[in-house]
């Protein structure tokens, strides 16, 4: 046996709102002042004001790219600065006069030469430019490059 399940709209036949509260209410945009920043004309001070402050206000601004790769950067002066907070919280080990720390664990994909260090580093981060190997080779450190999984080139049969 089947079920007759009748639609909801069914059970507003006879009553004046259908469902929609009052009956003026869903009567194009009324009840709403307007559609968008409609009815903020000559006498209508009440919306005006809200965006009056607001630059670019109407419109979409710029679009999203969807081939945007993100890389977080990362320079020779920040890790000389931060790192004894990095041996602290675990991100870097010291090994009698050298620090070796893995970046890409840090999740920093590239190191940039800007800056001094004052320590010899040891490094793996999956980009360096460089620059940033000669200075830091210049100390007695090393810059290893750390080839991700996603940058690696499919295998030819």
């Amino acid at each position: 046996m089947t079920n007759n399940i009748r639609k909801k709209n069914s059970r507003h036949r006879g009553s004046w709102t259908h469902g929609h509260g009052e009956k003026k209410k869903w009567r194009g945009a009324g009840s709403r002042g307007g559609r968008g920043n409609a009815g903020s004309g000559k006498r209508g001070d009440a919306k005006k004001p809200s965006y009056w402050k607001i630059e670019n206000f109407n419109g979409k601004h710029g679009f999203t790219n969807p081939n945007r790769k993100i890389v977080v950067a990362a320079t020779i002066s920040q890790l000389n600065t931060n790192i004894f907070s990095l041996v602290e919280q675990g991100f870097a080990t010291k090994h009698a006069k050298k620090y070796s720390i893995n970046l890409t664990a840090l999740g920093i994909d590239k190191l940039i030469a800007t800056g001094n260090t004052d320590f010899a580093l040891d490094i793996i981060v999956a980009k360096a430019t460089e620059n940033t190997i000669k200075k830091i080779e210049a100390k007695g450190g090393s810059v290893t490059i750390e080839v991700l999984e996603k940058e690696q080139a499919p295998k030819e049969e």
